[in-house]
């Protein structure tokens, strides 16, 4: 799935870091640009009721977290509503994207789950894909990514950097191409 010349950048965060602020600024300036991203930007907190997304693609807000019970500890996501969102994005993926967001890098992508399946079809229809990995998962990241990954600063000036060599790889033209001498003499 992965290899050299794959377009995948891990935006690492430490605790202390938003990477959803640099991930949605990032979507909506490539968006007034023109580009079409698709996928997901968490909005809220893990650890509460709050924890949802914002569809990049149509600006809907879905809530990932479950139902309130008071007696849950830890992240309280949803796992049906995650898969429910994953579906919205593989559908939207369909009908073709410039990027591919996708919100966290976690335990459940880690084991071959979550919304990992997303990351594999953007990567198999030549579509970059960039997501958040916090600095605590990142050796996760590395083995699921094969080592082929860019790893960037959970910064606008990196993604906007990285943004600038993938999109502009595919725009340079091509050289003057010359026949061989085997073709010639073909």
């Amino acid at each position: 799935m992965f290899d050299a010349q794959c377009d995948l950048a891990a935006l690492v965060y430490t605790p202390d870091q938003d990477p959803d602020a640099v991930l949605r600024s990032f979507a909506a300036d490539l968006m007034t640009r023109g580009h079409r991203v698709v996928g997901m930007v968490q909005a809220g907190q893990c650890a509460d009721s709050s924890l949802s997304a914002i569809l990049l693609h149509s600006g809907e807000r879905l809530l990932l977290a479950q139902d309130f019970d008071p007696a849950a500890q830890g992240c309280r996501l949803d796992l049906a509503r995650l898969q429910n969102a994953g579906a919205r994005i593989a559908d939207a993926l369909s009908h073709g994207a410039d990027l591919v967001i996708i919100n966290r890098f976690g335990k459940r992508e880690r084991d071959g789950k979550g919304l990992s399946y997303l990351i594999e079809r953007a990567l198999d229809a030549d579509i970059p894909v960039v997501i958040a990995v916090g600095k605590d998962h990142f050796a996760d990241w590395i083995k699921f990514a094969g080592g082929m990954s860019v790893k960037l600063g959970c910064d606008r000036d990196a993604l906007d950097a990285w943004w600038q060599a993938v999109s502009t790889q595919d725009a340079a033209p091509m050289p003057d191409e010359h026949p061989t001498v085997c073709e010639i003499l073909k």
